[in-house]
C-alpha cells in the first residue's frame, strides 16, 4: 500500500484551503500518511496564464509532480476529474483514487458558463453556484483572469471507454444536496468503484464534511 497520498482541490480555491483550512493535512499526518498536496495551475502557488490554451497541459502538470511509484489520490470537484482523467491515461500510478464533488456532471456539459459569470462578478447573486464561486473569486490570492483562462481551456473527455481504463479502486463521494449529482451514473461505468452519499450536503460543504474524510481516509486505511 502507498504511504504518500496525492491531494487535488476544486476550481477557484487551493491546497491551503481545502486541504490545509479543512484538516485534511493534519489527520493524513495523525494517520502516518505522507500528503502531497497539489495546486492546479491557474490556483495558489501555481503559475496563472492567461492564455486558455496553456491549461490543456493541466493533466500532465499535475502527473508530473507525482512520485514514480503509485500513490493514493484524493480530488474534489475539478480535482477529482484531473485525477480521473490521468487515471484513464495511466492507471498505473494510482493505487486507490477518492472522488468527491464529482458523479453524473462529468459526463455531461458542465455549467462553466454560469461559473464563468460568476468569477467575472456577472450572474445572479441568489443563485448558491454563483454566490459560491463570486466569494471564492474574491480571494486575495486569486486572479480572475487565469481563472476564465482555465474555464475556457478544453479538458479531456470522459467516455465510457476512458472510464473503463480506470482499473483500480475508486470511492466515489457525492453529498445528496449536491448539482454534480447523482453519483450513480459515474460509479456503474468505473470498473471498480463504491459511492458513498453524504446527507444533507451540498457541493460546498464537501471538503469540510467529516463524514466525506471519515469515508475517504477509511477507504485509503488511514481510517479516523
Amino acid at each position: 500500500m502507498s504511504t504518500s497520498v496525492a491531494l487535488v482541490h476544486g476550481f477557484a480555491t487551493s491546497s491551503a484551503r481545502t486541504w490545509g483550512d479543512n484538516g485534511w493535512l493534519d489527520l493524513l499526518a495523525d494517520a502516518g500518511r505522507s500528503a502531497l498536496p497539489i495546486d492546479l495551475l491557474g490556483h495558489g502557488t501555481a503559475a496563472k496564464p492567461h492564455d486558455p490554451s496553456a491549461y490543456d497541459a493541466m493533466e500532465q502538470l499535475v502527473l508530473a509532480q507525482l512520485p514514480a511509484e503509485p500513490v493514493d489520490g484524493i480530488g474534489f470537484s475539478l480535482g477529482a476529474r484531473v485525477l480521473l482523467s490521468i487515471a484513464s491515461e495511466a492507471p498505473e500510478r494510482f493505487d486507490r483514487l477518492v472522488l468527491t464533488g464529482v458523479g453524473a456532471n462529468l459526463l455531461r456539459s458542465d455549467g462553466s458558463d454560469l461559473v464563468l459569470r460568476a468569477i467575472q462578478g456577472e450572474g445572479d447573486p441568489s443563485n448558491p453556484v454563483v454566490a459560491y464561486f463570486a466569494g471564492l473569486a474574491q480571494h486575495p490570492d486569486v486572479d480572475r483572469v487565469a481563472l476564465a483562462a482555465c474555464l475556457q481551456s478544453s479538458r479531456p473527455a470522459l467516455s465510457a471507454q476512458s472510464l473503463a481504463r480506470v482499473n483500480i479502486p475508486v470511492l466515489v463521494i457525492l453529498g445528496d444536496q449536491d448539482f454534480a449529482g447523482p453519483g450513480e451514473p459515474l460509479v456503474e461505468l468505473l470498473p471498480d468503484a463504491e459511492l458513498v452519499t453524504l446527507r444533507n450536503i451540498d457541493h460546498f460543504a464537501t471538503p469540510k464534511d467529516f463524514g466525506c474524510m471519515d469515508a475517504a481516509l477509511t477507504f485509503l486505511g488511514a481510517s479516523l
